[in-house]
């Protein structure tokens, strides 16, 4: 509860003014903070419980570093509204994820204090790393400290940025923020003692004159000495897994109590050399019970009512995309016993968490290691299961050589189903699912599909379940469908084979994925101009329906392609058909709409697809502007 006297955080505008205070105020600015980020997100939604959790540990470090100036990086970004609104934000803290206004992560363009941008996890120590060894070489004195969170420290580039740090016994700090795996809960005010003792000049400066004295000593004794000291500090405090990283451990304390974090972190922020590892365990949701009891400590949340922690959620009855995968592969699972489902650390994000349910022995949880996810799905294919990697397409990212290599070249029947495919809103360029079709088409033999809506969608589980010839994926976006009646069960599509849906003689349009019902409305406008209009839905961008594309480029004025991606994907595999057939040479007026060659800011996705012109109104300029001669002769 917050004490009755003059609210600290109106006082706090930067770190400089929060350096002002006395260590005795801090517990009352950490009561302000938690209150003012829990207001904030239930306006705008975001990410909560992983902020509560280090309301004290931000306070602390901008408290004991001189941040800008010393580089501080959050993991991810989930965990950094504090970090915001105590660096100059706190104006605009309820933007969070609106259009035009704050970023859910860091981003350096926003701030000064924020030494480098995150939206995938697992970063921050290679980013440290390059900032640490960038301030030897121009001799800048500054600390440079990264905070990471322990589901992050399940991505192998962690443990290959720690290889690298103890290496070149590089000076950097790293936070291991303990929220949920709890390597070593603290044990009270022994392990708070431990932790400042080990920590300490004094003990260091012991430490290393004893290193120093035994050099003289005989090699059987020197070492001796070096492992007795290392086991009996592992011994009460934990850390072997560090320590032989190359990293001085220090831990586990608690990230709630300032009596435990401040002294720590002052008697390492002016450590001379090598890495330092401080293990701090902290409860996610704290401070706020409802955030707290939740199953997923309120990670990710919509906007809420503070009172009784209930999320607001728009009402609606179609189910989302995500929610129709998951059921249809439970369908399909129901079937065939050689199915498998996949997930890198996001069970309830791509809906396996109700597959988990049904078949338990059957849904693996890799954590946040695509690239072992894909590799580990490889394996299975290749002993004749049947593979399912639910990754959300930013993520897919990851674990592209892992396709190539371990997929690709040896033709394994690994499935892909492709979530947040397009442009995801909130979350905004760095979780962008704007180039899986792009560098999927790039590989041979895959088959790479689109789903139109939820009906679709069901056909193409039911269709990756079905083939075993090679590669497959899928992709669909974030949201709700389209509200239409779904049988039980989805049907095997012919594979490379597209649809038309409306066929009109003078423009065809010729959509991907989720444009396909804008391509419609857009149809029905030009109809009543005049022009006379073809919709058809590819389904595939590899293998490409060569008939029908022949088709609408021969019996049509203009064809239009429209996807939800970079320009280097299913337009651009109609294009290199036209060109290679000769058809581009008849005069035929082609135009490709796909998302700008720019990396989208967060925004609301249906004002942000019909700004970059992939909404109905953009695709009728695009006609008109096209066809402008042709409409000056109408009647």
């Amino acid at each position: 509860m917050l004490r009755l006297s003059a609210p600290l955080l109106d006082k706090v505008y930067f770190p400089s003014d929060l350096r002002k205070l006395s260590e005795i105020d801090l517990p009352q600015l950490a009561d302000e903070l938690r209150t003012e980020m829990i207001d904030a997100v239930s306006m705008t939604g975001g990410h909560l419980g992983a902020g509560l959790g280090v309301v004290e540990l931000t306070i602390a470090l901008h408290y004991i570093f001189n941040t800008p100036y010393d580089r501080l990086i959050w993991d991810v970004g989930h965990q950094a509204y504090p970090h915001k609104i105590l660096t100059g934000r706190r104006d605009r803290i309820r933007t969070l994820r609106q259009e035009e206004g704050l970023s859910g992560f860091t981003k350096r363009t926003e701030s000064e204090y924020d030494p480098f941008g995150a939206g995938h996890s697992s970063t921050s120590i290679s980013a440290g790393l390059g900032m640490v060894i960038a301030g030897k070489l121009t001799q800048e004195k500054r600390k440079v400290i990264s905070v990471i969170g322990d589901g992050a420290m399940s991505a192998g580039m962690a443990y290959e940025a720690m290889n690298n740090v103890g290496a070149l016994n590089a000076r950097l700090l790293v936070i291991l923020n303990d929220n949920d795996m709890s390597i070593a809960p603290p044990t009270g005010a022994m392990s708070a003692y431990l932790a400042r003792l080990v920590s300490s000049p004094v003990y260091r400066s012991l430490r290393e004159h004893i290193k120093l004295l035994s050099r003289k000593w005989p090699k059987f004794f020197s070492d001796k000495a070096r492992q007795s000291e290392e086991y009996a500090r592992v011994f009460f405090t934990g850390g072997t897994l560090f320590e032989e990283l190359g990293f001085y451990y220090i831990g586990p304390i608690d990230g709630h109590n300032f009596n435990h974090l401040l002294p720590v972190l002052k008697n390492v922020r002016d450590w001379a050399q090598g890495p330092v590892l401080i293990h701090v365990v902290t409860c996610k949701g704290k401070g706020y019970p409802p955030a707290e009891s939740a199953d997923d400590k309120y990670h990710g949340v919509n906007r809420f009512d503070v009172i009784t922690g209930k999320q607001i959620k728009p009402q609606s009855k179609t189910p989302s995309y995500t929610k129709v995968f998951a059921s249809a592969l439970i369908e399909e699972a129901y079937h065939d016993r050689r199915i498998i489902a996949i997930t890198a650390a996001m069970p309830s994000g791509t809906g396996l968490d109700l597959f988990a349910e049904r078949f338990p022995r059957r849904m693996f949880d890799v954590g946040i290691a695509e690239q072992h996810a894909i590799t580990f799905a490889a394996g299975l294919a290749s002993e004749g299961l049947k593979p399912f990697v639910a990754i959300y397409s930013t993520f897919l990212q990851r674990g592209y050589d892992q396709i190539v290599h371990d997929v690709s070249i040896q033709k394994l029947p690994v499935r892909f189903a492709i979530d947040r495919a397009g442009f995801v809103g909130a979350d905004g360029s760095t979780h962008a699912g704007s180039f899986d079709t792009g560098f999927l088409t790039a590989l041979p033999g895959f088959v790479v599909m689109a789903a139109a809506d939820n009906l679709e969608l069901m056909h193409m589980v039911c269709t990756a379940a079905a083939y075993d010839e090679g590669p497959l994926s899928f992709r669909y976006p974030r949201g709700e469908g389209i509200d239409i009646d779904l049988p039980q069960r989805g049907e095997i599509l012919s594979i490379g084979k597209g649809r038309i849906v409306c066929e009109g003689n003078k423009v065809a349009i010729l959509s991907f994925g989720t444009r396909l019902y804008e391509a419609l409305a857009a149809a029905d406008e030009l109809e009543l101009i005049g022009l006379s209009t073809t919709v058809a839905d590819a389904r595939f961008a590899k293998p490409l329906d060569e008939e029908l594309v022949v088709r609408l480029a021969h019996d049509h004025e203009m064809l239009i392609t429209i996807e939800e991606g970079a320009t280097n994907g299913f337009g651009a595999q109609v294009l290199q058909f036209l060109a290679t057939r000769g058809l581009l040479d008849r005069g035929l007026k082609i135009r490709t709409l796909v998302l700008p060659d720019i990396y989208l800011n967060h925004g609301s996705q249906d004002k942000v697809l019909d700004r970059v012109g992939l909404g109905r109104s953009g695709i009728v300029k695009t006609v008109l502007a096209a066809m402008d001669r042709e409409i000056m002769t109408l009647p």
